[in-house]
């Protein structure tokens, strides 16, 4: 079944201002990194979410990994995920391979391996967390879904609680998506605004924080 929202949507003209509203958006605020009390890796098969992962990690941002991802039923694999000709293998489990390759502690990781989209990551993920000692959580994510992503977490998770993203980029072909680069290429454009709708859509139907009316344009 195709999903509701396409990932990639032709984008109408914007004006700056326009643009720069999408951005803020879709790749959320930016905050600089700093110690929270775990790593929440959003499910995926690009490379970034076990490097990024392992970067914050080794340079002590948390004590413990939280990983998601069973087998998504839209998405398609990134050409270098090992898992990705195995209707076996779920996205946690590679995640967590590369995470145990790259040196991180096996007794440090938690993880649900049934989720098939985003908001089941963070509803199966809620039982992994323990809320009473895990106030804050840095955010492993691809940087055009990190304001959506963590929009759902603040849906579903304790009011109080932080999120801190530590995006990576992402690359289609030879064209790679930042939030200062985005608006100047085809896929870059289709991506973002995709993101966009999916945020409007999802907000409309309670999956995740939705957008004020100033930040929409």
């Amino acid at each position: 079944m195709k999903p509701i929202i396409q990932k990639e949507i032709d984008m109408p003209e914007l004006t700056t201002n326009q643009i720069n509203t999408v951005t803020e958006l879709t790749f959320g605020k930016k905050e600089d990194a700093k110690v929270c009390d775990a790593i929440f890796v959003f499910a995926g098969t690009h490379p970034g979410h076990w490097e990024k992962a392992i970067e914050a990690y080794d340079l002590g941002l948390a004590p413990k990994i939280i990983v998601t991802g069973g087998r998504s039923l839209t998405g398609h694999a990134h050409p270098d995920w090992t898992g990705r000709t195995s209707q076996t293998l779920t996205e946690a489990s590679v995640i967590i391979s590369n995470l145990i390759q790259g040196g991180i502690p096996e007794e440090i990781i938690e993880y649900e391996d049934q989720s098939t989209n985003s908001l089941e990551n963070v509803l199966y993920a809620k039982a992994l967390v323990d809320f009473s000692i895990t106030r804050s959580l840095l955010i492993i994510c691809k940087g055009h879904a990190a304001g959506r992503q963590i929009r759902t977490l603040k849906k579903h998770f304790p009011e109080d609680s932080s999120y801190i993203p530590y995006p990576f980029e992402t690359s289609y072909g030879d064209i790679v998506i930042n939030r200062d680069n985005w608006m100047d290429s085809e896929v870059g454009r289709k991506r973002v605004w995709g993101e966009y709708q999916r945020i409007l859509h999802y907000g409309l139907q309670g999956h995740l924080v939705a957008p004020s009316e100033g930040q929409l344009i």
